[in-house]
């Protein structure tokens, strides 16, 4: 689509320039207009007609094609909603009536990924609503919050030690996007804790604090920890863009991000939000 959309506008642009060489021949040869001041008005005017027809398009081809995407996803959004709800309703019945250890391990691990399936929906779901600005803040329970991301990346990383101290809070904000922060964080923590294998979490006075014990950083890779695709460590899996997602969700939501690091001490990330 894209590679005939510029055949389109080089064929376009040259034909343009080729008109306008004939417009300015026609002026100056045959009507022998001698006013410069005249000439440079209607060479203007000419550029800035042949600029609204390029510009026009370009823009229509892509406006329509984002748009067919938005409404794939849409689409796509509504018809992944049934097989999930499906799944977890089957997989409830099934508990029921399992008594063996091992396919109640079986169900639970079936259990998980649905888990993982539904939480990348309701990213999805959040993505689009985030493109059409229809994210509103709402009243959250900061302490009930963690407590179920850890639960949910508990069953995740059954060998990581959550040490949670938190206190109830009470903010507003965007849960969902808030709840994605949380998961990068703790995901990040638990990738990077290396072989000691624990993960302390404390919320108290609106401080939100994670810590792990792994590898650490140094000032140098602090500062590029935040640059789209950075690793510190490229046999790390993943793309490296949680924590560049991370800033951007602090900063449009007035969170206070700061990170303390130090090599094979560990790293923690520290969230100051503001008073409700």
């Amino acid at each position: 689509m894209f590679r005939n959309l510029r055949i389109n506008i080089f064929i376009y642009f040259a034909l343009t320039v080729i008109s306008l060489m004939s417009v300015l021949y026609y002026f100056i040869a045959v009507i022998k207009i001698e006013n410069i001041f005249l000439l440079l008005l209607i060479l203007l005017v000419l550029i800035a007609f042949t600029g609204v027809i390029i510009a026009k398009l370009s823009i229509d081809p892509l406006f329509e094609h984002v748009t067919n995407l938005q409404n794939l996803s849409t689409e796509t959004l509504h018809e992944l909603n049934l097989p999930i709800s499906t799944i977890k309703t089957n997989i409830h019945m099934l508990k029921k009536n399992l008594t063996s250890e091992k396919d109640l391990k079986r169900i639970s691990r079936i259990e998980s990924a649905c888990d993982m399936l539904e939480q990348r929906y309701n990213e999805l779901d959040y993505m689009i609503k985030l493109q059409s600005s229809n994210i509103k803040h709402e009243t959250i329970n900061l302490d009930e919050l963690i407590q179920s991301r850890v639960e949910f990346l508990n069953r995740i990383y059954p060998h990581i030690e959550f040490s949670l101290e938190i206190t109830p809070t009470q903010i507003s904000n965007d849960k969902v996007g808030l709840s994605k922060v949380i998961d990068n964080l703790i995901d990040n923590a638990v990738k990077y804790s290396q072989n000691i294998h624990k993960i302390s979490i404390e919320l108290q006075n609106q401080t939100l604090s994670i810590q792990d014990y792994g590898c650490g950083m140094d000032e140098v890779e602090l500062l590029k920890i935040f640059d789209r695709y950075y690793q510190s460590n490229e046999n790390m899996h993943g793309f490296g863009i949680g924590l560049s997602m991370v800033k951007r969700f602090c900063d449009a939501n007035e969170i206070l991000l700061n990170f303390k690091s130090k090599p094979n001490f560990g790293t923690t990330v520290i969230l100051k939000f503001k008073e409700n």
